[in-house]
């Protein structure tokens, strides 16, 4: 198993058909530790539920899942991103597999590097630390210093990896396969596609000449944002099994109080984590799949420092703009338009019958949005989100797993800062922004979908993404209403043009004093002059009724 590259279930069924006795083991050594636990558990929930036991509980499992090695740690760092799921006393053992997890022996450690880089270890580094100074589920990191001065930290894997990985991909998907129909999921779809979409992250997060290019490219799509670092890499100095990589003077997100210490507002950095996320998921369509603080950093200068690019997924480029109009479709409560939304997205096939789907996603989401973006949280709507797949034939496409996974992750590392945050307060100004300024056409086709209702344009609608767009500092709407006045005017914008005049006309809305002010600031603001002419050529083209009802005020204030 230490030759398998790249994750293949095929292979490795193959390989434990003919060495059942390792699975058996394992198997039992799985099932006697949690039924253990859980006896203990319910033990001192019986006889001795005072804080010391309590905390002995969680103690035990965090050193049984430390003990069942890195899939069962993986499981232990996504749930210690969830302090509205998890009870404090466990939330804080929980923390503790970030980067807290025993390290392997140095001499070990120090073999790999060698062997991996082909010199020794005083060739490589001036300096380097005698012991670990962080251990996670894959490897452990080494401080050092370069003989160019340079300093960084050395990622060193462990160990056999790759056996323990296929031993436990081999026993979940087995289980699956034999036990997955009698659980109460409603995936829509085998689950061994999610077990499998699981293994080959795993095995993509091992590989880090991998984890190095995607880095790189992590780097270069937020090469224009002051507000993201992205660590340097040392390729003379890497190798599949050993990275080394720019040293990162910062606070774990966790540590809200020595980020205050340090100047740095914890709401600020969580902006800013919430912010590049969707970034990544809506512009890059690149992103990080495993956003857990042992992965995240405060810099002294206020910045967020991404340092782990193992686990990654693309998306593609329809993907991204239909997820950037479900959520507008969410907020503005078009139930319609977003159970179309789910078909595009794979969570419903084409040939399902969504009329008597709608009424209970405005049920569902409706009670989950309340009576303000503010009151909206993920951890609301996957709980209510849950019931309605066991209803209604909806699936979560493997892709989706990873993307929900690090949605739930920011929202709850957000929490852990700011327990009174919430998530779509940031999220739907950016994607509101993201929609008006759309520079694809594309984008200018899902803004177009979001507007416009049986045929007609909803006005409300864009008032409402404009104030909202608006509330974000970093929006101006000047550049934004020149964008969209270009596209108007533009061949692509013809539908649109005789849609807007349509809107204008209706009720006679071109007299009311509100368009005329409209018109004004566009016809001042937005030179240089052969724009304004081209707009007034356009209306003209459309409708003389229409020009000669704003003519005389636009032609007054030039």
């Amino acid at each position: 198993m230490q030759q398998l590259k790249k994750y293949n279930p095929a292979a490795i069924a193959r390989y434990y058909s003919f060495r059942p006795w390792y699975v058996i083991w394992r198997a039992v050594t799985i099932i006697w530790s949690f039924g253990w636990f859980l006896i203990h558990l319910q033990w001192h929930h019986w006889f001795s539920a005072d804080k010391d036991n309590k905390q002995k509980c969680a103690a035990e499992l965090r050193e049984i899942l430390t003990r069942l090695g890195p899939t069962f740690i993986k499981v232990g760092q996504a749930l210690s991103t969830r302090p509205d799921l998890i009870r404090p006393d466990f939330l804080g053992e929980l923390i503790k597999l970030q980067d807290q997890l025993p390290p392997f022996d140095n001499d070990t450690a120090f073999a790999i590097i060698k062997k991996s880089l082909g010199t020794s270890i005083d060739e490589a580094y001036r300096e380097i630390s005698p012991h670990p100074v962080a251990a996670a589920s894959l490897g452990q990191v080494y401080r050092a210093v370069l003989h160019t001065g340079e300093e960084v930290a050395v990622k060193v894997q462990r160990p056999n990896l790759r056996p323990t990985l296929t031993r436990d991909l081999f026993l979940m998907r087995w289980s699956a396969c034999q036990f997955g129909r009698f659980l109460p999921l409603n995936l829509g779809h085998d689950l061994t596609l999610i077990i499998d979409e699981f293994g080959i992250k795993l095995f993509e997060e091992i590989d880090y000449v991998n984890e190095g290019k995607n880095a790189e490219k992590f780097a270069a799509n937020f090469r224009n944002d002051k507000d993201v670092k992205v660590p340097k890499i040392y390729w003379q100095y890497s190798g599949d099994r050993v990275l080394t990589l720019e040293w990162i003077q910062g606070y774990k997100l966790t540590d809200t109080a020595q980020i205050k210490a340090a100047g740095v507002d914890p709401y600020e950095i969580v902006k800013i984590g919430v912010t590049s996320g969707l970034k990544q998921l809506l512009e890059h369509g690149f992103f990080h799949a495993d956003p857990h603080p042992g992965n995240l950093f405060a810099t002294l200068d206020g910045r967020m420092a991404y340092i782990d690019f193992g686990m990654m997924d693309q998306l593609e480029e329809d993907t991204k703009e239909t997820i950037a109009s479900s959520v507008v479709q969410l907020i503005n409560q078009d139930y319609d338009a977003l159970a179309q939304d789910f078909v595009n997205l794979g969570f419903l096939t084409p040939d399902t019958d969504i009329k008597p789907i709608i009424p209970a996603l405005e049920k569902v989401l409706g009670n989950a949005i309340g009576q303000s973006v503010g009151d909206f949280n993920f951890k609301t709507i996957t709980d209510d989100f849950s019931a309605l797949m066991y209803e209604y034939p909806f699936r979560v496409p493997a892709k989706f797993a990873l993307i929900i996974r690090s949605l739930i992750t920011q929202e709850g590392l957000a929490l852990s800062l700011d327990p009174d945050f919430k998530i779509v307060e940031v999220a739907y100004p950016y994607v509101a922004r993201r929609l008006l300024t759309g520079e694809s056409p594309q984008l200018r086709k899902r803004l177009l979908e979001v507007l416009f209702k049986d045929g007609k344009f909803q006005w409300q609608r864009l008032e409402n993404m404009i104030a909202i767009a608006r509330s974000d500092q970093q929006f101006d709407l000047l550049p934004t209403a020149q964008l969209g006045l270009q596209y108007i005017l533009s061949d692509e914008g013809r539908y649109l043009r005789h849609q807007l005049l349509l809107a204008l006309t209706e009720d006679d809305r071109l007299h009311t004093e509100e368009v005329q002010r409209i018109w004004a600031l566009i016809s001042d603001d937005l030179k240089p002059q052969h724009l304004f002419d081209a707009a007034i050529n356009a209306l003209r083209e459309l409708s003389t009724v229409g020009v000669a009802a704003i003519l005389p005020n636009t032609t007054n204030s030039h």
